[in-house]
């Protein structure tokens, strides 16, 4: 992978880490730092589950990817959420 497939990488993880946090209802008691892991964490994921679905490579934009990415997002951003309300 280039330093720009990184790059971009990183950037998208960022939307679809404040994507995620968005479709998780209420307050979720987790910094920007760690909206921002997770949501790389989940782009790579949720990249691994559309090739594996094979839906990642479609015409123009890849809304089925983008959505398992942000439902990834979602999961990882409640989760974490939980984990850190209980310390």
């Amino acid at each position: 992978m280039e330093i720009s497939g990184v790059i971009s990488a990183i950037v998208i993880g960022i939307v679809i880490g404040v994507l995620g946090r968005l479709v998780v209802p209420g307050r979720q008691r987790i910094g920007i730092l760690w909206t921002i892991l997770i949501g790389i964490v989940a782009a790579f994921i949720g990249t691994g589950i559309a090739a594996g679905l094979d839906v990642a490579d479609t015409k123009g934009v890849d809304w089925v990817e983008w959505l398992i990415q942000i439902a990834v997002a979602a999961v990882g951003v409640a989760a974490v959420s939980k984990v850190k309300v209980r310390h």
